[in-house]
């Protein structure tokens, strides 16, 4: 059970109902108030929904009891619900509810801790003082805490969350998983045998599905036999540091220590387990969608904390439980959602298809990830000349990334390198153009080789002036956005 040592403290995790589906909600309702509230129909955010595939990444209440469920594909969810109302994403409205839902929960603490873009611990620990007019007329504290947090965030931002109240930060984030929406649940530790134990073991917070296969197939059922079983046998069907990760919880220990200072992520990553197997044939099916919502995820949280991603990488584990990444460097960091799953699915058609790849081997996949590693902070840019000017494709119009080279010498580097590209004559081109056949036709092979000579000469003196002008192999490295002065690249922190 629980230990004293964080029996002193108040913590809440408030977690909003259903995130996407009622903010879409609330979107949909200010702009037309006469429009149907999607949270009291069964509806789903995900997929494409003209051509109605892709996956369910949020769904209403009623959507839940027709059995949809988030994750699985969304012809699945038709087949449960063919009435299914789908909508599509809209992030930067959800970043917009998140940053007002954290707001309101900093009125009440100034320890809050958010830890995804729906969701977040507080410690309210010695709060008593704010609530004394709720506590003077009978109410019980933190309830009454709970209570308000809740009716201020329903009245101001027009949609609900859970409050779960513990002394740790699992047990309260079991509790705000209890019934919803709109509740506050408690999950003291003398309340853990008769509200957490009866559960089946696949609702303890870090038991995954397969976690809890596993469990289940060895008779291990509910949290409370995993809470009694011994810690050696755990470790033995799950492995030493899983099996004593699941003692514990099942015990309610946990930490009760909100973070108010995020700690620095060395890689940003989002994990699913799929509703079905992957396999070679259904792959094209199933995994663009998913890779593309996770990479929205991920790309959401890095644009959150102002970081881009030097490398891109995927993760897989397969039905044999054996896990597989895969990464690539880019030649320009991004946060871009798109890049990061265009890159991701690269990987993973190299590491899944073909004669060589794990589909080929009889494998059979239930997890894929999708990250970026190799951060550098928002405000910075490592840009190599080159692949720069490679990447955004001056000529041909095509889509580009920002750069964080102030404007002017970015226009110059153009403008050099282009150039270099047309071969303009008085400062080195970088390619034989339809003169060198001219001159063959009146001069011959030889001087057709003297006109090449020459132009090699030429590229290497202008490759060498904007080598000297705008770095060897970097340009301006760490330059910040408003000014040309160098910055130390700052370093990334701890993996999250």
């Amino acid at each position: 059970m629980a230990g004293d040592k964080s029996r002193g403290r108040i913590i809440f995790h408030v977690d909003v109902n259903s995130a996407f589906l009622s903010w879409s909600a609330v979107k949909r309702l200010k702009e037309d108030p006469r429009a149907v509230d999607l949270r009291t129909i069964p509806s789903a955010v995900g997929g494409d929904v003209k051509t109605r595939h892709g996956i369910i990444t949020a769904k209403s209440i009623p959507a839940k009891k027709y059995g949809v469920t988030t994750g699985e594909p969304v012809v699945s969810a038709l087949r449960k619900c063919p009435d299914l109302v789908l909508i599509p994403s809209d992030f930067a409205f959800y970043r917009e509810c998140s940053h007002a839902f954290i707001d309101i929960l900093k009125k009440f603490s100034d320890q809050v801790e958010q830890v995804s873009i729906d969701e977040a611990y507080m410690d309210m620990t010695g709060r008593e003082a704010a609530f004394s007019a709720e506590i003077a007329a009978g109410e019980r504290f933190p309830e009454c805490a709970a209570a308000r947090i809740r009716q201020e965030i329903r009245e101001k931002l027009g949609f609900t969350v859970n409050v779960g109240i513990s002394h740790n930060k699992l047990l309260a984030k079991m509790a705000s998983d209890f019934a919803k929406p709109d509740r506050t649940h408690t999950l003291y530790p003398e309340e853990v045998p008769a509200k957490m134990w009866p559960l089946p073991i696949g609702e303890l917070y870090g038991c995954g599905r397969q976690t809890a296969d596993k469990l289940t197939t060895m008779g291990i059922r509910t949290i409370g036999d995993a809470a009694a079983a011994d810690p050696d046998i755990l470790k033995s069907i799950l492995g030493d540091k899983a099996g004593e990760s699941i003692h514990r919880k099942a015990n309610g220990i946990g930490s009760s220590t909100v973070r108010v200072e995020r700690e620095k992520a060395k890689s940003y990553s989002h994990e699913t387990t799929t509703s079905e197997d992957i396999t070679g044939e259904n792959f094209d099916h199933l995994v663009p969608p998913m890779i593309a919502h996770m990479a929205d995820k991920v790309a959401a949280r890095m644009q959150r904390d102002g970081v881009r991603a030097g490398t891109v990488f995927v993760v897989v584990k397969t039905g044999a439980f054996k896990r597989h990444t895969r990464q690539r460097g880019l030649a320009v960091p991004t946060c871009e959602a798109s890049v990061i799953s265009e890159t991701g699915l690269q990987l993973l058609r190299d590491l899944l298809l073909g004669d060589g790849g794990l589909f080929a081997r009889g494998e059979t996949l239930r997890l894929l990830g999708v990250g970026g590693s190799n951060l550098e902070e928002g405000e910075y840019r490592q840009l190599d000349l080159f692949s720069w000017a490679s990447q955004q494709k001056m000529e041909t119009g095509e889509r580009k990334e920002g750069s964080d080279v102030p404007a002017a010498k970015r226009e110059e580097a153009k403008h050099d390198v282009r150039k270099v590209r047309q071969g303009d004559t008085a400062a080195a081109p970088a390619k034989e153009t339809g003169d060198s056949a001219k001159t063959a036709s009146q001069g011959g092979k030889a001087a057709e080789q003297d006109e090449a000579n020459e132009k090699r000469r030429r590229l290497e003196e202008m490759m060498t002036r904007v080598q000297k002008r705008y770095g060897n192999a970097v340009l301006q490295k760490g330059m910040s956005r408003s000014g040309d002065k160098e910055k130390k690249d700052p370093s990334a922190g701890h993996e999250r």
